[in-house]
């Protein structure tokens, strides 16, 4: 295929997939490393590893210092950044057109050539350990990593990706080094790229530069969470009390995506979604309140968060359980639907204006093993949503015989006894 198509993927034979998607208008490009490992792939005594990992790969390389390895993109108006998540690792760049092979090779470097010396596996324990105690010193954060363990319990997604000070502290380097060369592999690797981008080019620097042991990393081990309901309080002496609930929702590859994203945005994406309006613009109870679905390969999680004063927690969890139910026994009129699908078209047409949001799209479809969707594909996905769809499967989510409920801040433990 040539350079005027649009998407364009390319696997080299040692499995490294190189992926672009060419947007004429632009003239930056937004690269990334994507690394198919994430905290679901950590033992226990391990977690925190990959994060840990991708803190350590910017500081010092066979040819690089840390500080040039700052100062590379920046002195040419770019910029290089990375994050872990549950199921996978980035870095990521964002250059003008014309800067792309320095780009390219500053994330081969750091991700090939690493040195991850013990003075600076020290001093980096140092910083993640303060980005630890940040992360727990703000609750409306902390309460998503508390609900994941009370929402998965002992199952890996459930760890905190950023690990325990007690966990990182014990670090040994031949750990790192480890978990590195295991899941660090060509085969789980994809190189993605979005903007004003040439395939071809980009295709004949990876092969020069990037240099991944051959193979493929450990798989994660199956979802699973036990059945039931469970409740978890978190009690501290703040001024507000931070709520998430959620439910087993779908997986990345669901061909009811696009019906559970008009869900969740219907109840809680925005300021005209109805819990805000309830919740927040009727009776003044929370400032922050919202809904969310996050997809994994073989699983979801469709949840709710809100932060509100300790004694209207129980009359805030009980609207939101009752738009739930609502939503359950009746359809969506026509009218409201409409206006969903357009929601959702225009934050999408939106969306394809950023290069980084296009080359994230890219490498989460390809990292999920999922076919490449155009734009317009999309738009038709909306288009198909029913209310139908929606009553069905709220019906099918919203079981409060297994919902999981995480509470941090000043509240009595029986302040929800009688909610649920």
């Amino acid at each position: 295929m040539s350079d005027k198509g649009v998407y364009q993927k390319t696997v080299l034979k040692n499995g490294l997939r190189v992926i672009t998607e060419k947007m004429p208008a632009v003239r930056s490009v937004s690269l990334g490393v994507w690394v198919d490992v994430g905290s679901r792939h950590e033992r226990p005594e391990h977690n925190g590893v990959s994060h840990f990992i991708e803190h350590m790969l910017f500081k010092g390389t066979k040819h690089r210092t840390a500080r040039q390895i700052a100062a590379e993109l920046e002195s040419i108006g770019g910029n290089l950044n990375a994050f872990t998540s549950r199921e996978y690792t980035c870095f990521a760049a964002r250059i003008l057109d014309e800067h792309l092979e320095i780009a390219v090779d500053v994330l081969a470097d750091i991700t090939c050539n690493a040195t991850l010396t013990p003075p600076n596996i020290r001093r980096e324990k140092m910083v993640v350990c303060e980005e630890i105690k940040e992360a727990e010193d703000n609750p409306s954060d902390h309460i998503h990593d508390l609900f994941a363990k009370t929402f998965w319990g002992a199952h890996p997604l459930g760890q905190p990706i950023l690990g325990t000070q007690k966990i990182v502290t014990g670090f040994k380097r031949s750990q790192i080094m480890d978990f590195l060369r295991s899941n660090y592999r060509s085969g789980s690797i994809v190189i993605a790229a979005a903007g004003f981008i040439s395939h071809t080019k980009l295709v004949r620097l990876a092969k020069q530069k990037f240099s991944f042991t051959t193979g493929e990393a450990d798989k994660a081990g199956q979802a699973f969470r036990s059945k039931g309901k469970v409740v978890k309080f978190a009690p501290n002496t703040n001024s507000q009390t931070h709520l998430c609930l959620g439910y087993l929702g779908l997986e990345y590859g669901t061909r009811e995506k696009m019906a559970a994203l008009a869900l969740n945005t219907y109840l809680g994406v925005g300021m005209s979604s109805v819990l805000f309006q309830k919740i927040r613009e009727e009776r003044g109870l929370a400032y922050a309140i919202y809904t969310f679905h996050d997809f994994y390969r073989d699983v979801g999680v469709f949840g709710a968060y809100l932060g509100t004063d300790k004694k209207h927690l129980k009359q805030a969890v009980e609207i939101i359980l009752a738009e739930l139910e609502r939503v359950k026994k009746r359809r969506l009129s026509q009218t409201k639907l409409d206006t969903i699908k357009g929601q959702m078209k225009g934050q999408l047409a939106l969306s394809m204006e950023s290069t980084f949001n296009r080359m994230n799209r890219l490498a989460r479809q390809e990292m999920m093993l999922q076919p490449y969707q155009s734009y317009k594909q999309m738009l038709k996905g909306v288009d198909k949503i029913t209310s139908s769809q929606i009553l069905e499967l709220s019906n099918r989510i919203f079981d409060n015989s297994a919902v999981a409920m995480a509470v941090l801040g000043p509240v009595d433990k029986q302040a929800l006894d009688d909610v649920l």
